[in-house]
């Protein structure tokens, strides 16, 4: 858990970027991240010099030179302002400068380094490099959790909406998403439109909070280190991100795919992933040549959140699960392509879930109605009842404020997902119910809640106008009583 004490220095660190002229958040958490990850640097070289002393032998795995030994976090971090700056900016050791050597360190240090291509250095003065500088070399950071919770704080204040739709999913949403699919040992995790892998972070410390045995077999540390997680993800600096927060989180080598997932030539991803965890963009429309052809088989459209379906149940494995955020149009929409699509995810495999979410869950981002739907493929079909959840509430306020409140369906949810036997018995005045796929089917396929959801009316009896009226002259002819007493006692 992050302390108050922490919080305070990124606030502060936060502060420096944005009085010293760096105010786009995307790029202060983009060259706070690069800082991050230099530091990460002469850590990692530190304890490769401890280790070959131990042993007695050469260092291994050499990140800096012993004519590199200027570029350190260890050693710049003491320089004066300006010295320190001209490191970062100009090759002063060799041809590398700061930058230019943490761009070029390859393999060595895990999967962040190969999506360096593009980073450009953005600190604009000297004095706001040292402040930045010395105020991280504060910051102790010395566990997987602590590195974790320090960038999702971070990471917390992005305060708008991104480019091409792109907007950070509320943690807790994600969590509720994980405990409800409750990764396995064996799965492989895609998530096709990554950002900065909340939802493969959240899926990690699912398996450290709920299965820490597991990480004392080799086998599968081996696995959750290499093969468990892919991101997909077409925009570089969101790369960087994500692989910071996989590496920050104790993935060491994720698989992030440098892409757009619904793009053509994207045919190798087909039938590898066995769980789906995505919050796809909402708004955005392709053209027919620049969708990759296996999805338009699927579903004929230009509309993004339908293409992304398509490309999941393509993407998914024979009995492979998926749990994805979709706008509410996705659910009731009378295009053709939003009933093929919803009929081909009910008839051909198995929807299970619809959790119907209030319209602030996403404020101050975006004010959009969403909903997430848990499917399974199948290619044979198997939807037999499909069970509808409506949350009124996920433990914050609904304005732009999103304070903590008491109210929240959270746990309910969870709870009844996996418990569904029990759930037969519930009515459609409830939270939750089950629907049968006929119902659903005679509707068009519409997966609206509020289509299947029985609202009870209390009557209301009201007295007849004319004894109303008669109240009214009789409460008139007390007021004149007591105005004409009150006038008697004053005289």
């Amino acid at each position: 858990m992050i302390t108050g004490e922490i919080k305070s220095q990124i606030d502060k660190i936060w502060e420096s970027f944005w009085t010293g002229g760096v105010s786009n958040p995307l790029t202060v958490i983009e060259q706070f991240t690069y800082l991050l990850f230099i530091r990460r640097l002469d850590e990692t070289q530190i304890m490769e010099e401890k280790k070959a002393n131990m042993i007695k032998k050469p260092v291994s795995n050499v990140i800096f030179t012993p004519e590199q030994q200027e570029l350190r976090w260890s050693s710049f971090k003491n320089k004066d302002p300006e010295t320190m700056f001209d490191l970062f900016n100009k090759p002063t050791v060799g041809s590398l400068s700061v930058f230019e050597h943490m761009k070029q360190v390859g393999d060595t240090v895990g999967v962040f380094a190969h999506y360096m291509k593009g980073a450009t250095f953005m600190i604009p003065t000297p004095r706001v490099l040292d402040q930045v500088v010395q105020m991280i070399d504060k910051i102790k950071m010395e566990d997987r959790d602590t590195k974790g919770d320090v960038y999702e704080y971070l990471l917390s204040k992005i305060a708008t909406a991104g480019t091409n739709g792109q907007f950070r999913t509320p943690r807790h949403i994600i969590r509720m998403m994980v405990d409800m699919v409750e990764p396995t040992k064996e799965d492989t995790i895609c998530d096709p439109s990554a950002g900065t892998a909340g939802f493969l972070v959240t899926a990690g410390e699912y398996m450290h909070e709920k299965h820490p045995d597991w990480f004392h077999e080799k086998p599968f540390r081996e696995h959750y280190n290499s093969n468990m997680f892919t991101g997909i993800e077409f925009d570089n600096t969101m790369l960087r991100i994500g692989a910071m927060n996989l590496q920050l989180h104790g993935i060491e080598s994720p698989n992030l795919i440098g892409k757009d997932a619904l793009s053509e030539g994207n045919g190798d991803v087909r039938n590898r992933f066995s769980l789906i965890l995505a919050n796809p963009p909402f708004k955005g429309s392709l053209d027919y040549d620049g969708v990759e052809t296996s999805i338009l088989k699927v579903v004929k459209s230009k509309k993004t959140e339908l293409l992304f379906l398509g490309l999941m149940l393509r993407m998914l494995k024979t009995g492979g699960r998926c749990a994805v955020i979709v706008p509410d149009g996705v659910l009731f929409g009378s295009s053709n392509a939003h009933k093929q699509i919803r009929q081909e995810i009910i008839e051909n495999h198995k929807l299970d879930a619809v959790i119907s979410m209030p319209s602030g869950v996403f404020k101050p981002y975006a004010g959009v109605s969403t909903a997430v739907l848990f499917f399974t493929k199948t290619g044979s079909g198997g939807t037999d009842k499909v069970w509808f959840y409506d949350m009124q509430a996920d433990g914050y306020t609904l304005d732009d404020k999103r304070a903590e409140t008491k109210d929240n369906d959270i746990q309910d949810i969870v709870n009844r997902y996996h418990n569904l036997k029990e759930e037969a018995s519930r009515l459609r005045t409830d939270k939750s119910f089950l629907v049968p796929m006929a119902d659903i089917q005679a509707n068009e396929w519409d997966l609206s809640i509020n289509r299947y959801k029985e609202v009870v009316y209390d009557e209301v009896s009201y007295a007849q106008p004319s004894s109303i009226i008669s109240d009214i002259k009789q409460l008139d002819k007390e007021r004149a009583e007591a105005l004409t007493m009150l006038e008697e006692l004053l005289r």
